[in-house]
């Protein structure tokens, strides 16, 4: 199920917490849909990571994006983005 945007009402203002769990939401529900039609996660990702990137060196500029991507590599060692452990 796809959320539709509603472009007359006023998004209440969330926490900061909250508003990425929200955004997080909405974005895991186009990935399972673009699954759904037959798109490749791999192709889905890549898609996702340069639309993220685009954007942010949009507002913020490259060369604090880029260091943020250098505190990537430790992050993702760390489990951060890690969803569910498996056992191997």
């Amino acid at each position: 199920m796809m959320l539709k945007h509603n472009q007359n009402k006023q998004p209440a203002a969330l926490p900061q917490q909250e508003a990425k769990q929200v955004a997080l939401r909405y974005i895991l529900e186009a990935w399972e849909e673009a699954v759904y039609d037959g798109l490749d996660p791999d192709c889905i990702a890549s898609a996702a990571i340069f639309a993220a990137l685009s954007d942010m060196i949009a507002t913020y500029g490259e060369e604090p994006v880029a260091m943020m991507c250098a505190r990537l590599p430790e992050r993702i060692r760390n489990g951060e983005f890690t969803v569910s452990k498996t056992k191997q």
